[in-house]
């Protein structure tokens, strides 16, 4: 009883401490909204801020009013559509549905709904006040980590040995044309020999000096210690043109349960160009952007970092990508990258891999692919 009455007394302590943190931000709630918004909506915001401060009111019931109106609007027409006033309101949503769920409830199961409601606003719903879900997801996933460091048996952790290993086949490259491997190029010969004629290339010992290989090595323990309880995007199924394919949302813990350790063999799901970067800084904090970057057209801010994590099997179709810096980031196991020429014609053969190709094997190291024509 004393653990129970412990993890509450820490769970309640976290709960205070996300709703002072927001109560400190009262001359930033302007709450701004266009024409777009119809004023009822905007009313049942301005319930939620005044009720933030008086503790009265249905607080949570006004919060879910906002997000199912704003949840409709998101999912009306294309997402480039969507006009950015209403993920902003979303957010806001996420934001108050939070600070209701610390205040009147902090079970474990609470928190973690909280912090789902905090990655459901950052991957659906717009930045607000400097990005406050992001704070709050830290001030909650403090109090998992410390609880699932308490209560979990070190010797039940993932291992490798653990880990789904397929056979995947993989065509024979040809040396002819396979993709040349050059180890820390100057930024100057990378331009002329590559980066200018748009020829593909594997850069290697680029990135050896990284967090994620000195300070703490990446590995799936580390992966679920620092975003276990986030949620994540996730498409089940071989690939995404397969009529049975779908996505799902799954905490990172769920994900490598059920795909990544063997448990479920009968599918698979994909973790597949996720800016879980952007959503968990704590792991962008292990990664460096290659000085080669700079090269590339725009600023700094431009360059976009995805994040691919799946098991065997997985197939990305051939795709256009008109970018100059890609990296890709793998743990364990064997990718083939093949890069079709932009001219190629559409009702060409792309199956006996006419141009550059290359197989890649991974073993809890990250490559970086510099790629300045298509992937």
């Amino acid at each position: 009883m004393s653990h129970v009455r412990k993890d509450m007394e820490n769970a309640l302590a976290y709960g205070r401490t996300v709703v002072s943190y927001l109560c400190c931000f009262a001359c930033e709630f302007p709450l701004d909204f266009s024409e777009k918004v119809e004023h009822s909506v905007v009313d049942v915001l301005k319930r939620c801020r005044q009720q933030l401060y008086t503790g009265s009111g249905q607080w949570r019931q006004n919060a879910q009013i906002i997000l199912a109106f704003s949840w409709e609007k998101l999912n009306t027409g294309t997402w480039r559509d969507v006009d950015k006033e209403w993920r902003c309101l979303y957010s806001y949503g996420c934001l108050f549905k939070v600070a209701a769920l610390c205040r009147d409830d902090a079970s474990s199961a609470t928190v973690q709904e909280a912090i789902r409601t905090c990655d459901l606003g950052l991957l659906m719903g717009a930045a607000i006040m400097d990005n406050i879900l992001q704070s709050f997801v830290r001030i909650l996933q403090n109090d998992i980590g410390k609880r699932h460091s308490n209560e979990e048996n070190p010797s039940e952790g993932v291992s490798a040995q653990k880990m789904k290993v397929d056979c995947v086949s993989v065509p024979v490259v040809k040396q002819a044309l396979a993709v040349p491997r050059i180890h820390c190029p100057s930024l100057e010969s990378f331009k002329k020999d590559y980066l200018d004629p748009q020829k593909p290339v594997i850069l290697e010992g680029i990135i050896d000096h990284w967090p994620a290989f000195k300070n703490h090595p990446w590995s799936i323990e580390y992966l679920q210690t620092v975003a276990g309880c986030r949620t994540v995007p996730v498409e089940v199924g071989s690939r995404y043109t397969d009529e049975e394919w779908s996505q799902t949302l799954l905490t990172v813990n769920e994900f490598i349960d059920r795909y990544i350790v063997v448990k479920d063999a009968s599918s698979l799901g994909y973790l597949a160009q996720h800016q879980l970067f952007d959503q968990v800084p704590e792991l962008k904090d292990d990664i460096c952007i290659p000085d080669y970057c700079c090269l590339g057209e725009g600023d700094e801010d431009d360059i976009t970092i995805n994040a691919w994590f799946g098991p065997g099997g997985t197939v990305s179709p051939p795709c256009i990508k008109i970018l100059n810096r890609t990296s890709w980031l793998r743990w364990l196991g064997e990718s083939t990258f093949v890069c079709i020429p932009l001219r190629t014609p559409r009702n060409s053969t792309l199956t006996n891999y006419s141009s550059y190709t290359t197989l890649v094997r991974w073993r809890w190291k990250v490559q970086t692919w510099c790629d300045s024509q298509s992937l």
